[in-house]
């Protein structure tokens, strides 16, 4: 369908998706940069999806049960954009547009989570925004087993690129989501062939047709420009059980001098160009200028939802009071009263039995007293839930046949699983949790990047945690993880020395709203380390004194989970020999580095020579070594500076040189 025979047969829709291209295109001139075509082309199914089936509402961007809307192809922010301040969003006005990609504006050159409301997940990444997609839906689906369908019954619709389906994590996301028949997921596809390096072509022939359909999707193939065919296609999706995939024909820069061209996906600044795509759209406003019919029309599609919410509302109303406290605590991710006193009690029990085990198996038996209390919570595992402890016996399988189930297969899938329980998280209501190897943060990478970025509470519980994991050897074998993983920004890496240690780890990232957590945990045995009962959490200081020196102080010994055992042993030798040592538990650097400075001081006071000592590699510790101000502390690193082996652990440990003895040998070497 041409534009001139669009602009004839449907002139009312064609001049609002005009707005969103005449938009596009100013913002991106005015900023010399960004991406005009996807926008341009995607402008006609975006119409039609808010004016005829999206419910939300501009005046409550945060209503639970509205649909959520999510922007997979990013780089196309301009669409989002100019949806927001159409349909009225506040705080979105015609300034923010013309800010585009400028500092401190709420229009960033992809959509960040948290800038603006109505921005339901941060995109850019290609194939992150329809990996998020399949958690919003599985969070809506587990819910409303919950609560009914009067209270939670949304959809979540999502716009993806040839980019974001050439990424491999969609691939996971797609399998994820047929298997569990998410029938309120809806993709439209941007088959537009077109990508930064030329046609499509150049670098895939998959039938994406076919892909969908093997992975259980429903799929409906019409002409992404006629009205008409979008909205029956989204009527056929909506009815269908399964997750539907609508692929959208379009053309990139519709319209201008670009279309269906390369050129076409990035900026699009030529004045000349610019206006002569204005008027092939019949397009008379100035730069962005909108005619006040065309946005009263939009303003109507945003007003509509308020007679729905409030409808929502007064069913939500008819609730028993116990549950509306509920859904609200958990939409605000407030974590219930019982929670602190629970891991308490569990503490002292556990102080008092002093057993051997695993963190991975501690964390389990943590799992096992906080699951019942918070009902939020969604465990998961990338086929490893034997080995990861994820499962509690009360949570249930969420499948098909059971909504209500709080655990989930993920299958080999650690970067989809990631990016589902981001959004899980987004979605509100949800606190997920999932495990793999150590190792695999390396597969699930992109995703743990994002929840830091977006600041979302997602906890990632990361068993096998070093050379500790043995015969499985090095390709199994974090050694460099913990040190990327405390590399990134908004990120608590927590690496428990024994199960007290492990609860209040758990502890941490259940009651954390903004942070995402890491749970660094063991294959092998631990001993229990902490021998007095403390009702305060004192791994949430990030680190503190273990056990002091007797006499002089002149060492200090600091380590973080199976090595703090080996410290522990390393100072009764030290002790031995007259040698005062102080051992410090490092369970989480960065929450020790949040602590004020005389507190840092009162565990690490300067003076006596330090000796670190982790089943990693040293990066990250200098700082802790050396001291913070700068002068030049006498200290030593025992830890990796190679890759693992395949042998038993104590055989690993021993050949590398991460013991009491070795450690002990170090700290009498710095003294002299």
């Amino acid at each position: 369908m041409d534009i001139d025979a669009l602009r004839t047969t449907h002139p009312d829709h064609w001049m609002k998706a005009a707005a969103i291209r005449a938009l596009t295109l100013d913002a991106v001139a005015a900023a010399n940069s960004g991406h005009s075509g996807m926008p341009i082309g995607m402008a006609d199914v975006a119409t039609v999806l808010y004016e005829k089936h999206l419910r939300f509402d501009p005046k409550d961007a945060n209503w639970p049960d509205r649909d959520r809307f999510i922007l997979s192809a990013g780089h196309g922010s301009m669409l989002l954009y100019s949806l927001l301040y159409l349909t009225g969003y506040e705080g979105m006005d015609l300034q923010q547009l013309k800010d585009f990609r400028q500092w401190g504006a709420k229009t960033a050159g992809h959509p960040e989570y948290g800038h603006a409301p109505g921005i339901e997940t941060t995109t850019g990444p290609l194939g992150q925004g329809i990996a998020n997609s399949v958690g919003f839906a599985i969070a809506e689906e587990i819910q409303r087993a919950r609560y009914g369908k009067k209270i939670v019954d949304h959809r979540t619709y999502v716009i993806a690129g040839d980019g974001c389906l050439m990424e491999g994590v969609s691939q996971e996301a797609i399998g994820l989501a047929g298997k569990h028949e998410l029938g309120n997921l809806i993709v439209f596809w941007d088959n537009n062939n077109i990508t930064i390096d030329g046609t499509v072509d150049l670098a895939d022939k998959t039938d994406q047709i076919m892909r969908f359909e093997a992975s259980g999707w429903h799929v409906i193939s019409i002409d992404g420009h006629d009205p008409v065919a979008i909205d029956k296609a989204i009527v056929a999706a909506q009815k269908d059980p399964r997750p539907s995939m609508i692929a959208c024909k379009t053309h990139i820069a519709l319209g201008h001098a670009a279309q269906d061209t390369s050129k076409g996906h990035g900026a699009l600044t030529d004045p000349e160009q610019l206006q002569a795509a204005k008027d092939a759209y019949g397009w008379k406003g100035g730069p962005f200028e909108v005619p006040a019919d065309v946005k009263s029309g939009w303003e109507a599609m945003g007003a509509r939802g308020a007679e729905a919410r409030a409808k929502w509302q007064d069913r939500f109303l008819k609730l028993s009071s116990a549950k509306q406290a509920e859904f609200n605590r958990t939409y605000a991710l407030e974590a219930p009263k019982k929670l602190t006193s629970a891991i308490r009690t569990f503490k002292k029990e556990m102080v008092e039995t002093a057993p051997k085990l695993a963190t991975r198996a501690a964390s389990e038996k943590v799992l096992g007293v906080v699951n019942p209390i918070l009902k939020e919570t969604i465990g998961g595992s990338a086929d490893l839930t034997g080995s990861n402890n994820t499962k509690t016996a009360d949570l249930g399988v969420f499948e098909p046949e059971n909504r209500g189930g709080r655990y989930i297969y993920y299958g080999i899938r650690e970067h989809g699983m990631a990016a589902a329980m981001n959004g899980m998280v987004l979605h509100g209501g949800a606190r997920p949790y999932g495990g793999t190897f150590m190792c695999f943060t390396d597969y699930a990478r992109g995703a743990m990047r994002l929840s830091a970025l977006m600041e979302v509470p997602t906890t990632y519980v990361m068993t096998h945690d070093s050379i500790g994991l043995g015969e499985d050897g090095p390709t199994h074998q974090p050694v460099e993880h913990l040190a990327l993983l405390r590399a990134t920004p908004n990120t608590h890496v927590f690496r428990p020395a024994d199960i007290v240690e492990t609860a209040e780890a758990w502890e941490c990232a259940l009651t954390s709203k903004k942070t995402p957590h890491v749970l660094a945990l063991s294959r092998q045995g631990l001993p229990t380390v902490r021998k007095d009962h403390k009702a305060k959490n004192l791994s949430a200081q990030g680190a503190y004194v273990l056990a002091d020196a007797e006499g002089k102080r002149q060492v200090i010994l600091m380590a973080t989970g199976s090595e703090v055992s080996v410290a522990i042993a390393a100072r009764d030798l030290l002790q031995a020999e007259g040698i005062g040592t102080r051992v410090v538990s490092m369970p989480c650097m960065e929450v020790f580095a949040e602590q004020d400075a005389s507190y840092r001081k009162r565990v690490l006071p300067g003076g006596p020579v330090r000796v670190a000592i982790e089943a990693g590699v040293r990066q990250g510790w200098d700082q802790w070594l050396l001291g913070e101000r700068g002068r030049e502390q006498k200290a030593g690193f025992v830890g990796m500076d190679s890759f693992g082996a395949s042998a038993p652990a104590g055989v690993l440990f021993q050949n590398f040189g991460i013991t009491a003895e070795a450690t002990a040998a170090k700290a009498k070497e710095l003294l002299g």
